[in-house]
């Protein structure tokens, strides 16, 4: 984690100002609740943060639906799912990151498919109509997003699939096409 932002509240105005899209920031910094605020005034819509970055993380989540925000928590690959056991109920989003933070083009670590089950059983265990959505970041692309979907995720986060790509459009639609659809 850093101490600095790449694409702040600034950037996120901006895209606010001419998309009618949510917008989703994954803070990988340290201390993001100092952002919160900041962030939601810019026009955030999801806002998810790394457990291991914030000592209070049921605080943080708190702090991030006070300022009109879904709140998500995201986890390294080493963080085990008992991490967010007792805050799991008041999360909108889990993003389950299948590679290493910190750059892209890292190959997919296929232990997040375990993971992945896992949670989607503990989702569905929840007691309560509003269940968190399970995102994956990290080496999503063709080859792995067929078996990520098998798993239980609901949302994918493709960075070198698609931008490392020579046509964003073939990529994008590559990755969504349902699988088995050749």
């Amino acid at each position: 984690f850093v101490p600095n932002i790449t694409f702040g509240p600034p950037v996120v105005s901006a895209i606010k100002g001419c998309s009618t899209k949510p917008l989703d920031a994954h803070l990988m910094i340290v201390e993001p609740e100092r952002y919160i605020d900041a962030f939601a005034a810019a026009g955030t819509d999801w806002l998810t943060v790394h457990i291991e970055a914030s000592p209070h993380i049921h605080r943080t989540i708190q702090a991030i639906k006070g300022a009109g925000m879904k709140a998500g928590v995201s986890l390294n690959p080493h963080t085990p799912l008992s991490s967010i056991e007792w805050i799991l109920g008041d999360l909108d989003l889990i993003l389950v990151m299948s590679v290493n933070p910190g750059f892209g083009g890292q190959s997919f670590i296929p232990s997040a498919l375990t993971k992945v089950r896992q949670l989607r059983r503990m989702i569905n265990q929840l007691d309560q109509p509003n269940r968190p959505l399970i995102s994956i970041d990290g080496g999503v692309k063709p080859g792995t997003i067929e078996p990520l979907i098998e798993a239980g995720i609901d949302v994918a986060v493709a960075g070198s699939a698609v931008f490392g790509a020579p046509d964003y459009a073939s990529a994008i639609a590559a990755l969504r096409r349902p699988p088995n659809d050749g």
